[in-house]
Formats: structure tokens, sequence, C-alpha cells
């Protein structure tokens, strides 16, 4: 498994980015630690955004390393093609596999870390045997789909459950979360246990994004228990 963070790691979503100016957009946010990119196929989500050709191209003008979240029906087929073109974390969901052991290692094998990803409304419990075998957990503080959405507060418990095993060492996974973070919830989401913070139009509807970035990165350092800058 990879080695957990000690800082706070912000994932600017290039959801909420200007399509149009996607190098331009990768380059504004220079000192992220990830650029998180939201895959829909519009069958696991009522939403069609970008798919491996865009990553592909995104790869070749930023240095940032890729965060792909795959909300995608047969992430067994189409996931391990974004491993395989560079994506340094591929994430795919629960609730779109039988088998997600095997689609994880698959990511793996072709290079890239492997992300397990909840819906809001997906219990934690059933799954934390196999957590084992994955490197991130996203999870969704909004229903996947679209951006923009209000922050669902319930979902820390989830956070909680994951930090508690992480902490206690009986798992080594990082934890994700994705969905309405800003400067009004960023503290919560770290004071809960949160590594890795996804921001779309927090960091792109600023004036400065790259600002954005420190200043939520600041926030989420001081609410954490764990995570200083």
């Amino acid at each position: 498994m990879s080695d957990l963070p000690v800082t706070p790691m912000i994932a600017p979503s290039i959801l909420a980015a200007d399509f149009a100016r996607l190098a331009e957009e990768a380059a504004a946010v220079e000192g992220a630690e990830w650029l998180h990119v939201d895959v829909m196929d519009n069958h696991f989500v009522p939403n069609l955004t970008l798919g491996l050709p865009i990553v592909e191209s995104l790869l070749r003008v930023t240095e940032i390393p890729m965060d792909c979240h795959l909300m995608i029906t047969e992430p067994e087929r189409w996931a391990p093609p974004y491993a395989e073109a560079g994506a340094y974390n591929v994430t795919f969901h629960a609730e779109a596999t039988a088998n997600p052991v095997a689609v994880a290692r698959d990511i793996r094998a072709a290079g890239a870390k492997a992300g397990f990803a909840i819906k809001p409304g997906t219990p934690l419990e059933p799954y934390l045997e196999l957590l084992r075998e994955f490197d991130t957990l996203l999870i969704m503080s909004v229903e996947p789909g679209f951006g923009g959405q209000k922050f669902i507060p319930e979902v820390l418990a989830k956070v909680g459950t994951a930090r508690r095993l992480v902490d206690s060492g009986e798992l080594r996974i990082l934890i994700e979360i994705d969905g309405g973070i800003n400067a009004d919830t960023i503290e919560q989401a770290a004071e809960a246990g949160v590594d890795c913070f996804v921001a779309g139009s927090a960091v792109y509807g600023a004036e400065d994004p790259a600002a954005a970035v420190r200043s939520l990165r600041a926030q989420a350092a001081e609410a954490s228990p764990h995570l200083r800058l």
C-alpha cells in the first residue's frame, strides 16, 4: 500500500473547470496534490462527462498526479486502461461491480493505485474486509452525477469508522471525500479524519485557483487531528 499522507491533500475537480481550456485549468492549480477527473457514462449516473482520450490529453500537459473517479458501469472492462494510460489513482464504485477485488488487482497490475468509492447511502461495513486490497477509500458526500451539490454531513460517520481502523493499524488506506467540499465544509471533513479533499467550484470558482488550494489545505490542517502543514 502507498504511504499515507502527513499533510492534507487537495484534489481540484476539473468537472468545475472550463472544458475549453483544460490545459490552462490544470496549470492553474499547480501545487495541488492530485487532479481529480470525474468520468461519467450516463449509465451508472445520469450524466455524461469525459473519458479516456481527455485523460490521455491531460496527462501530456500536467505533472500533477491524475486521480480518476470512474462513475461507470463495467469497471472491470474500463478501469485498467486508465491505469495503463498513466493515471496515478483509479477509483471505481462498489455499486458497479460484483467483484471489486478483481478490479482492484487489475488496476494495480496496470500500474495505478486502486480506489474504492461508495455512494452516500451505501454502508461501509460490508466492505471493510476487502478494503485491504485498496489504496484509497473515496466516500461520496453528495449523490454522484453532478457538481455543485450540497454536502451531506451524515457520511462523516463512515469517515470516522475508516479513520479508527487506520489509526489502530487494522487498515492502511487513504481516506478521500468528494462532494460539496468548500471553505464551509472542509473543516468538519478534516476533523472526521479525511486525508484527501476533492474540491470543484471552491477551487475553480475562485479568482486564484492555486491560492484557493492553499487556503483549503490550511483550513484542513488546522481542523485535522492527524494531519499538519
